[in-house]
């Protein structure tokens, strides 16, 4: 009977022992899971933390070398870098053909969105119709397309007030009209739409514009141009130059000319024209100013905003200004505005 006591008393131990290992591995095991799923999610938040996605996006303009897209460029890589993106930066060198081709090169990278900028606003429509066929965002930029339903919105100076400015400080400073010159491009609309500007502003004010060419936006193209026709017509009161480097063309031109009286105006308000405005010896009497940075800001917030699905305008325009010796000073001449 004793042994049996005994027996029992040991076996009762035993299960004892038993439950209570049992109890201390089940709450080992809820502390491990517990563990387990603390570090699970702080993994998962890590993960999430630094898995934000990050955008390759592409950049087009009609001429890399012109320094006002020199401005934008630098801007628009500055913003997307910061963010820990990429941009791809194509010059198609005022060449509509190689932009497509450009374009094309670009969108087989994958990209996220592009910045469009287009030499020809009709003759890119090809490369608007393979970026619409990827699915490729477009935010166009200082130049519009031929057809802006390609594009999910655009900003650019509103360039059509950029040459009226222009031509309203010309008609001021020549109220008795006079015989000019006109260099514009015809197939940069951009251009187009300042010399609307330029050429409503000075209707019906005894101007009569003896010639009217392509200087392409180009310096170069621009000087030649101008040479020839100041050797027919000296007696100019003014030239109007579609952006600042064909201005400057114009300048380099009457200065080798020996033309000591005439107008020079462009319009950018880029450092060299404001230098030349601040010298207070320089046939550059005035430039229809716009801002590559605020632009090249605009369109960053713009592409980033539609890629992260907020809702955008079609159009965010920008400011443009008139800049002469008389205020060049508040601008400074050591940069863009």
């Amino acid at each position: 009977m004793k042994r049996k006591l005994m027996a029992g008393a040991l076996a009762l131990t035993m299960v004892a022992s038993l439950v209570a290992c049992g109890g201390e591995k089940k709450a080992a095991s809820e502390g491990e899971s517990k563990e387990a799923v603390t570090t699970e999610k702080s993994e998962a938040q890590s993960s999430s933390e630094s898995s934000g996605k990050h955008y390759k996006f592409g950049y087009t303009c009609m001429d890399g070398t012109n320094p006002f897209f020199v401005t934008i460029q630098d801007k628009i890589k500055e913003l997307v870098e910061a963010k820990g993106d990429e941009l791809i930066v194509t010059d198609p060198g005022n060449d509509v053909t190689k932009q497509i081709s450009q374009v094309e090169d670009m969108l087989s990278q994958k990209l996220d969105g592009l910045f469009m900028n287009p030499v020809d606003a009709q003759g890119i429509i090809p490369a608007l119709d393979m970026a619409k066929e990827a699915g490729v965002p477009m935010v166009g930029f200082d130049t519009e397309v031929g057809d802006m339903s390609y594009l999910v919105s655009y900003t650019g100076s509103d360039n059509y007030n950029a040459g009226k400015v222009v031509g309203e400080d010309l008609v001021k400073k020549a109220p008795n009209g006079g015989k000019i010159i006109v260099l514009d491009s015809p197939t940069m609309q951009s251009v187009v739409d300042r010399t609307n500007g330029f050429m409503d502003a000075i209707k019906d004010h005894g101007f009569e514009v003896v010639a009217q060419q392509d200087a392409k936006g180009n310096l170069q193209v621009a000087m030649g141009i101008a040479e020839d026709l100041l050797q027919s017509n000296p007696d100019v009161v003014a030239i109007f130059g579609g952006n600042d480097p064909t201005a400057l063309g114009a300048l380099a031109a009457a200065n080798a000319a020996g033309i000591k009286k005439c107008m020079i105006y462009g319009v950018d308000g880029s450092p060299d024209i404001k230098s030349e405005l601040a010298s207070g010896n320089s046939l550059i009497e005035g430039t229809g100013a716009q801002s590559p940075v605020s632009i090249a800001e605009k369109a960053v917030q713009i592409m980033y905003d539609h890629v992260e699905g907020k809702k955008v305008d079609e159009r965010y325009p920008v400011d443009t200004f008139l800049i002469t010796s008389d205020n060049v000073a508040q601008y400074g001449t050591d940069g863009w505005q």
